[in-house]
C-alpha cells in the first residue's frame, strides 16, 4: 500500500479535519462529533440528509451546501455510519419543515436511516425515505428494489436541493427527489482495485489487460470480465445497457454524467463523453446539460461510470438552479 496517510486508523476523521479546516465558512459539525456534517448558516426550509461510507468524495459529504443538502453522516471507509450520528444531524438542521433522507441502497445505510427517522417521530420531526438504486447492472429490469446505489444520486441531490432552495413543500420535494430517481440509470466499470487504508490490500483482483462492466463503487462483481477493450466499444456496450433498461425516443432529452472512479485522467473521461454524444446524436436525443469529473468514486480505482437523467421542463429547470458546496459551485446564488 502507497498512500499519502498517518494512521490509517486515523485516516476518516484527519481528512475530514481536513475539510472542515478548509471550508468553514460553508460545513460546520453538530452533536460534538467531526463525522456529523452539517452546513454552517441552517436555512429555513425543507431539509435534505444524506450519508454512507467514507471513500467516495465527493459523495456523500461534498454534496452539502448551498442548494443542495443540508446534512451527511459520514461513515468509516466503505462502512455505514450510525442511526445515532443520522439522528443526531437530523435534530440539527430540521427547522420545523421536516427532513428527507437520501442515500444509496445498501443494507446497513437503509437500516440505520430507518432507526433514525423511527427517534424522530418521537421529537415530531417528519421524515421520508428516497433510496437511490440507479446501477443497472446489479439488477434486472422488474427488480430495480435490488439495484444498487452509485453516482446516478447527484442527480436526486441537485433536483431535490432546487426544490427546497426555492420553498417547495416537503411533500414537493419528495415527489421530485422520486422522480429524479426513477429517471436515472447508471453503469460502471473497472480496470483496477481500490485499497481500504485499514485494510492494507486490494479489495479485488483484475489482471493485466483485463476489464470489469457492471462493477461496483465498493468492488461488487459486475457483469461481463473481459480484455481491455477501445473507449468506444467499451461505451457502446455500456450505453446500450442503459437504453436499453429505459425508453428514450428520438427528441427526448437527457442529462449526461461521465464520472471517474479516482485514477481515471480527465482527458480519458472527455474521450467517453466524445463517444457518449455521438451515440446520444445518432439516437435524435438531445443533450441539456454534461458533467464530467469525479462526482462519486471508490479510493484509487481506475475507471468510470456513465448515467442519463431522463429529463422534463420541471427537471431542466431544477438542474440549472445554481448550487455551491466546497466541491462543485454552479451559477450565482442571490
Amino acid at each position: 500500500m502507497k498512500k499519502f496517510l498517518n494512521d490509517p486508523v486515523q485516516f476518516v476523521d484527519e481528512m475530514l479535519g481536513g475539510v472542515l479546516a478548509a471550508h468553514p465558512e460553508q460545513l460546520s459539525t453538530c452533536a460534538g462529533n467531526i463525522r456529523n456534517i452539517v452546513r454552517t448558516h441552517k436555512k429555513e426550509k425543507v431539509a435534505l440528509v444524506t450519508g454512507g461510507g467514507s471513500g467516495h468524495l465527493p459523495l456523500f459529504m461534498g454534496y452539502v451546501g448551498e442548494g443542495m443538502l443540508d446534512g451527511c453522516a459520514v461513515g468509516g471507509v466503505f462502512q455505514s455510519p450510525s442511526s445515532e450520528q443520522i439522528y443526531e444531524i437530523t435534530k440539527s438542521v430540521d427547522s420545523g419543515s421536516g427532513v428527507i433522507y437520501i442515500y444509496g441502497n445498501y443494507s446497513g445505510d437503509i437500516m440505520n436511516f430507518e432507526m433514525s427517522g423511527e427517534m424522530a417521530e418521537f421529537d415530531s420531526i417528519r421524515t421520508a425515505h428516497v433510496v437511490g438504486n440507479d446501477d443497472v447492472a446489479s439488477a434486472p429490469k422488474g427488480e430495480e428494489h435490488k439495484r444498487r446505489g452509485v453516482a446516478g444520486i447527484f442527480y436526486i441531490y441537485k433536483t431535490a436541493g432546487a426544490a427546497a432552495t426555492q420553498g417547495a413543500s416537503f411533500d414537493e420535494v419528495l415527489r421530485v427527489a422520486e422522480k429524479a430517481k426513477s429517471r436515472t440509470r447508471t453503469i460502471g466499470v473497472a480496470l483496477s482495485p481500490c485499497i481500504i487504508p485499514e485494510v492494507g490490500k486490494p479489495s479485488f483482483q483484475i489482471n493485466d489487460g483485463e476489464m470489469e462492466i457492471g462493477m461496483g463503487i465498493h468492488g461488487e462483481p459486475g457483469i461481463i470480465r473481459t480484455n481491455l477493450q477501445t473507449a468506444d466499444e467499451v461505451v457502446d456496450q455500456m450505453v446500450g445497457k442503459i437504453l436499453d433498461d429505459i425508453e428514450m425516443s428520438a427528441g427526448s432529452e437527457v442529462s449526461v454524467l461521465v464520472n471517474g472512479l479516482g485514477a481515471t485522467p480527465k482527458e480519458e473521461l472527455y474521450i467517453i463523453y466524445r463517444r457518449v454524444a455521438e451515440i446520444l446524436k445518432e439516437k435524435s436525443i438531445k443533450v441539456f446539460h454534461v458533467y464530467v469529473g469525479e462526482y462519486a468514486t471508490s479510493m484509487e480505482m481506475t475507471g468510470f461510470s456513465i448515467s442519463l437523467c431522463l429529463l422534463d421542463d420541471e427537471l431542466k429547470k431544477l438542474l440549472a438552479f445554481p448550487y455551491k458546496t466546497p466541491f462543485f459551485e454552479q451559477g450565482a446564488l442571490l
